[in-house]
């Protein structure tokens, strides 16, 4: 098994839970860093060696490493990052089996991280790594997640801006959680805060939102610079919109009724026990019109019991989910959900 520059190169496969099978490039022991910068990659290797330097110039001789996750791309990415993290001990990378998509790339990155603080930004050289002193030294005043928000945007207004202004106001709205920039993925965290973090879809621009769900958890924003992309093109465009609103219904579900289930299930059972007691109204209108139509009635009957049957599915339901919430909470999982958290 061949080893340069303390960078394993051997077939060594690991099973990142959740995430698939990936090949992952292990360095060799060193001291735990303070900071864990992660960058999720796919497609970018003419970014990688500008991005190393950049990073490598903004923080120094401070104790940091960098995660470069490699997204399943087809060009040459995960050659230019091995190289980066052969000729720098401070550079892991992680490649996953296929194309995962962001939310899973940041989610295998944050299982390898071992600071104290995580730093996410993209690898397409738009966010600047200057920024990330500028967000660690926010995060020292006392908060748990420091949010970006991208002024200059350098990005094209119809594909790009306008479904990402719709989008922020949606989710503002939706989630009460006051973010202005959702989408900008320079962010720094308390490794605290990503522990029980549980990530899918595209869920990783519903970070705050998910995270404000504790009481305890402070969250700040601040301005960071946006620069143009100088390679590639973006693999973001209008069709992620359906996305959004799917991730978006499903984060509404999750703090609305994460700690109380049975709420959820109720209305809906409460709406089929309407739609079926519709039926049932219909059903005597038709046998009181007499034999002539009462053929429709069998319909009707029909229909009204299956929503009955519906409606005391979604009740039974909704009692199995509260008695394996409150097994969960006696088993040492979380405290209940406390609106705010936003500082």
């Amino acid at each position: 098994m061949a080893k340069t520059a303390g960078v394993d190169f051997g077939p060594r496969r690991q099973r990142v839970p959740g995430h698939g099978l990936c090949l992952r490039l292990s360095v060799m022991s060193s001291p735990s860093p303070r900071l864990s910068i992660l960058v999720p990659l796919f497609n970018e290797e003419e970014s990688v060696a500008p991005l190393v330097q950049a990073i490598r110039a903004a923080l120094g001789k401070d104790r940091w490493e960098l995660i470069l996750v490699d997204d399943g791309s087809s060009d040459c990415t995960f050659d230019k990052a091995s190289e980066a993290a052969a000729s720098n001990p401070r550079i892991r990378v992680v490649r996953l089996a296929r194309n995962y998509g962001q939310t899973i790339a940041l989610k295998a990155g944050f299982d390898h991280a071992r600071g104290s603080v995580v730093v996410t930004m993209d690898g397409d050289l738009q966010n600047d790594p200057e920024d990330i002193p500028r967000l660690v030294a926010k995060m020292e005043e006392g908060y748990d997640l420091v949010v970006g928000y991208r002024e200059g945007r350098h990005d094209r207004l119809v594909t790009r801006k306008i479904p990402s202004w719709v989008a922020n106001r949606l989710i503002r709205t939706i989630t009460r959680v006051p973010i202005r920039d959702n989408g900008c993925t320079l962010k720094a965290f308390q490794r605290e805060v990503l522990q029980d973090l549980r990530l899918y879809s595209d869920m990783h621009r519903f970070i705050p939102a998910l995270v404000a769900g504790s009481a305890s958890t402070r969250i700040a924003e601040i301005p960071v610079r946006h620069h143009p992309r100088r390679f590639g093109h973006s693999t973001y465009g209008l069709s992620r919109i359906w996305k959004v609103l799917a991730d978006l219904m499903a984060v509404m579900m999750i703090r609305w009724y994460r700690d109380q289930p049975l709420v959820m299930f109720a209305w809906g059972s409460a709406a089929a026990f309407v739609a079926g007691l519709s039926f049932l109204a219909a059903t005597l209108f038709v046998l009181a019109r007499g034999s002539v139509v009462a053929g429709g009635s069998i319909v009707f009957q029909g229909a009204s019991l299956l929503w009955f049957g519906l409606a005391g599915y979604l009740l039974i339901v909704g009692l199995i989910c509260e008695v394996a919430l409150r097994r969960y909470r006696s088993a040492g999982g979380w405290v209940g959900e406390s609106p705010g958290g936003h500082r």
